[in-house]
């Protein structure tokens, strides 16, 4: 008998193997113009990274996260001025090496923390204030508001302790807490108490320092009347509010002279604009 000849077809790939795969190749090639489009929007702080940083192998990811992002933000800003804000929690300043932030941006003032409270003299404040003005550095000085603690006594204290001159920031009123077992009117009541005894004793109105979140839930109805400057270390905002006086972008710089992480800010205008502002 002879042998039939069994004939095979070629079986074709169902269709929903097809789909898989070209959806694969869709979301591949998402990511990898995602990750190109991210490259070249970064591409000053990460060539600021590969090139004459590229030795600071010890610093962790989100450090160097970090300062990609300082150097969009700061890329972002040319012409406006960029300054530092410091406290005893930076430890004791060397001001003879305080000049450039990443060896590019000059430091052209600084906001330093007089007191907190009715009772907290900040333990570096004499020290920092003093070497500001000695190195020519346009500097401010910032009471952190206590909300449970009466304002008035908070406003003696910095009034007490900080003595403005000619070429001065206009004093800055620092609040980023709730208080506790008070309305928030009491809180706003009190702030205003802050503002009025210090603004009368200095002659110019006081700025307000606060979270973007903090100012856009409790403060940007009912104090309109204030210039703010607003902190928000968001890695996706790069730049800043046109409303905003200064913006602290980052609390984690490095800046020759300080061995501890500083909080960098930005001013809304040019150093003509930021002088304007001083204390005459």
């Amino acid at each position: 008998m002879a042998q039939r000849r069994t004939s095979y077809t070629k079986k074709s790939k169902p269709a929903k193997s097809i789909f898989n795969q070209a959806l694969r190749w869709i979301v591949g090639t998402f990511f990898t113009m995602l990750f190109l489009g991210a490259v070249y929007h970064y591409r000053h702080g990460l060539a600021y990274y590969l090139g004459f940083k590229s030795n600071r192998t010890e610093d962790s990811v989100e450090k160097r996260l970090s300062d990609v992002r300082n150097i969009q933000v700061l890329e972002n800003h040319k012409g406006k001025v960029v300054g530092i804000d410091v406290s005893e929690f930076q430890g004791v300043i060397d001001w003879d090496d305080v000049e450039m932030l990443e060896e590019k941006y000059p430091v052209q003032f600084v906001f330093v923390r007089a007191t907190a409270g009715n009772d907290r003299v900040d333990r570096q404040f004499k020290n920092n204030w003093l070497e500001a003005k000695k190195h020519k550095i346009i500097r401010g000085a910032y009471h952190y508001y206590r909300p449970n603690e009466n304002s008035i006594e908070q406003a003696n204290l910095f009034i007490k302790t900080v003595k403005l001159k000619k070429g001065d920031l206009p004093p800055v009123l620092d609040i980023e807490k709730l208080p506790k077992n008070q309305p928030l009117d009491s809180l706003k009541k009190g702030l205003k108490r802050w503002l009025n005894k210090v603004e009368s004793h200095y002659g110019v109105r006081p700025i307000i320092y606060t979270g973007e979140r903090y100012y856009s839930d409790f403060l940007q109805d009912g104090f309109g009347e204030y210039l703010f400057w607003i902190a928000n270390y968001n890695f996706y905002r790069e730049k800043m509010d046109e409303e905003w006086l200064f913006w602290q972008f980052t609390e984690k710089a490095t800046v020759p002279g300080i061995e501890r992480s500083v909080d960098v800010n930005i001013y809304n205008g040019d150093l003509e604009q930021l002088q304007f502002i001083t204390v005459e």
